[in-house]
């Protein structure tokens, strides 16, 4: 979950690529954080916001003295757009212990499809010819890597984690749509901010009713909730708003790919998950067409995680 921001001070001397990749690896690691939490999906989610809302708050309080007031149209639309950043929050927490933290985090790149096709018909953009030509290799990676061919799939409840990995990407698709539509630079935290206290509304939403949200998680589960906040969620934005204005937009693309493959990495030595061939070949696959699909255009910064 990430928006440009003015790269600090105090980073403007190292390496772009090196902030991007230590960026990348903070957002892989949030997969980590919520399965070893052993929290559902709505306590993640909750958790996520109300901690990483005061510097938020701070950092929009900084970029509204600059910009101005926000117009209505910048507070409607980020408020919608939480929504579904919620429903990917929640969903995403949900799929992780069921499919694993990597390809729980991989499935998450149906946005690629879902988003051009929003803008399509809601915005009339065509897609381009890149995109077509990746969307059948795109799903084709994700029937694999999701577990739904059936063969030598990981997890305790495979089909069920992938669906619920799809549905979160569907959200975030709905995010990234919306958040677009708000528009204006120089209100990137104040949209942020918005979005963020939309998303805990709706875990807070989804977790009473259905007795998921657990608001006394215990101090284990709390340090791996700050962990995911501080570490997977405004570190990583932070970084990767400071490289990404930086360096070229092939380089920044190629880069944020990094994070899927983190996390399936990350999954695999620091969790011990073991997914199947079938879905190692189809995380390769979805790589390979999100890299494909998005070869020419400027590397997008907002990121789930």
């Amino acid at each position: 979950m990430l928006t440009t921001a003015p790269a600090p001070a105090s980073t403007r001397r190292l390496d772009p690529r090196l902030l991007a990749a230590l960026g990348c690896l903070c957002i892989s690691l949030s997969s980590v954080f919520i399965k070893v939490s052993h929290v559902s999906g709505s306590t993640s989610a909750f958790w996520r916001c109300l901690l990483a809302l005061p510097v938020l708050l701070l950092l929009a309080g900084r970029e509204r003295r600059k910009a101005g007031p926000a117009t209505r149209r910048r507070v409607v639309f980020p408020l919608l757009a939480g929504i579904g950043l919620g429903l990917d929050f929640v969903l995403w927490g949900e799929a992780i212990p069921r499919v694993g933290a990597g390809i729980a985090t991989v499935l998450l790149a149906v946005q690629v499809v879902i988003v051009p096709l929003l803008a399509f018909a809601f915005l009339a953009e065509r897609p381009s010819k890149r995109f077509l030509g990746a969307v059948p290799v795109l799903l084709g990676g994700i029937v694999l890597a999701g577990g739904f061919a059936g063969t030598g799939s990981f997890g305790p409840d495979p089909v069920t984690g992938a669906v619920a990995a799809l549905l979160a990407g569907a959200g975030y698709a709905g995010y990234l749509f919306l958040i677009r539509l708000s528009g204006g630079t120089g209100t990137q935290a104040h949209s942020l901010v918005l979005a963020t206290v939309s998303a805990g509304v709706v875990a807070v939403v989804l977790g009473v009713p259905t007795g998921t949200l657990d608001l006394t998680p215990g101090w284990s589960a709390f340090g791996w909730l700050v962990a995911l906040a501080g570490v997977g969620q405004l570190a990583g934005w932070l970084l990767i708003s400071a490289a990404l204005p930086r360096m070229p937009a092939t380089t920044g693309a190629t880069l944020m790919l990094l994070q899927p493959v983190g996390a399936v990495l990350l999954g695999i030595g620091l969790l011990g998950e073991t997914p199947g061939w079938t879905q190692l070949v189809g995380c390769a696959g979805v790589v390979a067409a999100v890299c494909f699909a998005g070869g020419g255009r400027p590397a997008r910064t907002d990121l789930p995680g």
